[in-house]
Formats: C-alpha cells, sequence, structure tokens
C-alpha cells in the first residue's frame, strides 16, 4: 500500500531535500509540499495526505496552530513534526497538540522513512535525540498541556452546553468536539463533566483567567 504524504517546511531546499529522499521509496507519494501552514491546511482535504511532515517554526501561522486546524480539517491524517529543535517543551507541546511524532532534521534519512512507518500503524514515534530529551528528573512526571482549542472547548462545556451546542458555537463538527472532550478527560484525568466544570471554576477558566496545564 502506497502511503501519501505531504511535506511543510518554509525552507525550500529542506523540503525538496525530504521529497527527493522519499520518492527514492517505492511505497511512498509525495503528493506536496508546501511552505506555509496555511496552505497545507486549504489543501489537506482535496490532497488527502496520510502523513504530514511538519517544521514548527514558519512564518505566519505557526506549527501548533496548524496541527490543530490539520486535526479538525481531516482527523485520520498522522502529523509527524520536524524540527531542529529538541527542546521538551517543543516535543511535549508538539504531541499534546495531536503530532503522532517527532523527528529532529538531523537524524539519517531512513529514520524519517522509519517515522512513517511508524505512525501509519497508529504508533507514536520519537527520535532518539527528541526521546533523550524528554526523560523527566526523578519524580518528575511530564503532563500534557490543553491546547488553546481544548481550552476553548472546555470553558463551553463547563457553562453546561452539549455537544452539538458546542459545536455549533465553534463551527466545528460533533465528532471532533467528542475527540477534544475525550483528550482534555484524558490530560486532565478527569473522568465526569462535573469533574470538568468543577476544574474549570477552581483554576478562573469561567472568568476567562485561567492559564492551565
Amino acid at each position: 500500500m502506497t502511503t501519501k504524504v505531504a511535506i511543510v517546511d518554509d525552507h525550500p531546499m529542506v523540503a525538496e531535500g525530504i521529497k527527493a529522499i522519499l520518492e527514492s521509496f517505492d511505497d511512498i507519494d509525495v503528493v506536496a509540499t508546501y511552505s506555509s501552514g496555511q496552505d497545507i491546511i486549504d489543501n489537506a482535504v482535496a490532497l488527502a495526505p496520510d502523513v504530514i511532515l511538519l517544521d514548527l517554526n514558519m512564518p505566519g501561522m505557526n506549527g501548533l496552530t496548524t496541527i490543530e486546524l490539520l486535526l479538525e480539517a481531516r482527523e485520520e491524517t498522522r502529523i509527524l513534526v520536524l524540527s531542529m529543535h529538541d527542546n521538551p517543551e517543543y516535543i511535549t507541546t508538539a504531541l499534546s497538540h495531536g503530532a503522532m511524532g517527532y523527528v529532529l532534521k538531523d537524524v539519517p534519512t531512513e529514520e524519517i522513512k522509519t517515522a512513517i512507518d511508524t505512525v501509519m500503524t497508529g504508533q507514536r514515534y520519537m527520535c532518539t535525540g527528541a526521546k533523550g530529551s524528554l526523560v523527566p528528573e526523578e519524580g518528575e512526571e511530564i503532563r500534557d498541556a490543553l491546547t488553546g482549542r481544548e481550552q476553548t472547548v472546555l470553558l463551553q462545556l463547563a457553562k453546561g452546553q452539549s455537544n452539538k451546542e458546542v459545536a455549533a458555537a465553534l463551527n466545528i463538527s460533533v465528532r471532533t468536539v467528542e475527540t477534544h472532550r475525550k483528550n482534555i478527560k484524558r490530560k486532565l484525568g478527569i473522568s465526569s463533566t462535573a469533574g470538568l466544570t468543577r476544574y474549570a471554576m477552581e483554576h478562573g477558566v469561567m472568568q476567562g483567567t485561567g492559564a492551565f496545564l
């Protein structure tokens, strides 16, 4: 089976270099290369890529916002961040926004192919450098942060709105609201709607003042 891949990087030489490498594999079809997040969002549904290789630092729309909007438009797409940053904060934030993997740009070319194959099976992929950056200190726990969109959904749910009402208010599908709701509960370790409301009130979210993890 051929995997359809789109590459998004604002450095044309990088994008073309990765494209040339991937096109040497019979089971990879590079369907497009873009230089901005907005370009891939505008074309994601029509292209229907299985995997998107995405740079985080781009002019205009940043990679994190791009991840959120891409997954709202086409949630079955696997997003693989390709970055030169091994900062733990970059990595955890990208993963919490919905990326399936994180690969540093200096990895051997075969590893990019391995990463694509891995996320296509539904598993996360972290290159060795990124994985090493995420080793927590003793007693320290890595907890995913809520994305901006998840915070907005939490605020609506805490007001007592149904999934359908939240979907209408935010102009997204009910299925997308359900996905956000599931992710919020998983990240916060809260199983009930009442618990989400209490959390929102305790952390100032109801007043729109909460910057929370």
